[in-house]
């Protein structure tokens, strides 16, 4: 939606159980506030970049460019930024750190990687000032960022998997492969939505990012708009109360 990932992202909220059953509570904790910002993710052969790109999950990698220059506007308002530092010199270093460090390491907690992102971090920093007690923070913030975006994703494809070709917007000569980057976009683009209400102006904005967003999906916009818009409200649903103010 070309809207900073992290800036235009509205502010933690309590869970709540909806989407319809287990499956919609899934997404909500794997969200864990909603809505903390999610990232992008890289897939596939071709490294095609989307909130969304097909691929299979063992190929997709929280994109570290792009979580690099999104933590640019959000690293000053964090309680640890010093601004004797430089964000280029001294801090990206720290978010790509963390990033690249979630991404070989998946299925890690964080309680059990620190020691050993401590002893790497003077072999990673290259020309970074930030000592490990300054540098820590930042790598953490970056972790856990990119630890939801996995699991974020990966509890909207469960979902959505079990559920696509019972929705009315189905249509039987397309696969769940068509389908599912239009659900991590809407997704994707509900997380960063600063006002969370899906109008003329949003559909348009989100129909001209529709080519990136699609990696490999056989759907054009018109086949693509209701699966992103129910992944939009599925979010949306697990918000208290009636956030976008639509009714629904």
């Amino acid at each position: 939606m070309n809207r900073d990932p992290i800036s235009g992202a509205p502010g933690s909220h309590p869970v709540g159980t909806g989407v319809g059953g287990v499956g919609g509570a899934a997404v909500g904790a794997a969200i864990g506030s909603v809505f903390g910002p999610i990232g992008t993710l890289v897939g596939g052969a071709i490294g095609t970049v989307a909130g969304a790109a097909v691929g299979h999950s063992a190929a997709e990698r929280v994109d570290p460019t792009g979580e690099t220059e999104a933590w640019r506007s959000e690293a000053t308002t964090r309680p640890y930024y010093d601004g004797q530092y430089d964000y280029d010199r001294d801090y990206a270093p720290a978010y790509r750190y963390g990033t690249e460090a979630r991404n070989e390491n998946r299925n890690e907690a964080w309680g059990r990687a620190e020691s050993r992102l401590q002893s790497g971090w003077e072999k990673a920093k290259g020309e970074s000032r930030l000592a490990w007690d300054k540098a820590r923070e930042p790598i953490r913030d970056a972790w856990d960022r990119s630890d939801r975006t996995y699991r974020t994703y990966d509890a909207s494809d469960r979902y959505y998997e079990q559920r696509f070709n019972q929705a009315d917007y189905y249509k039987p000569d397309y696969s769940f492969d068509d389908y599912k980057p239009a659900y991590r976009y809407g997704t994707y683009a509900r997380s960063q939505s600063a006002n969370g209400q899906w109008d003329d102006n949003t559909e348009r904005e989100l129909e001209r990012g529709w080519e990136s967003a699609r990696g490999t999906s056989r759907l054009a916009w018109t086949d693509a708009k209701e699966a992103v818009r129910d992944a939009w409200h599925g979010v949306e649903r697990i918000m208290p109360g009636d956030a976008d103010r639509d009714g629904r």
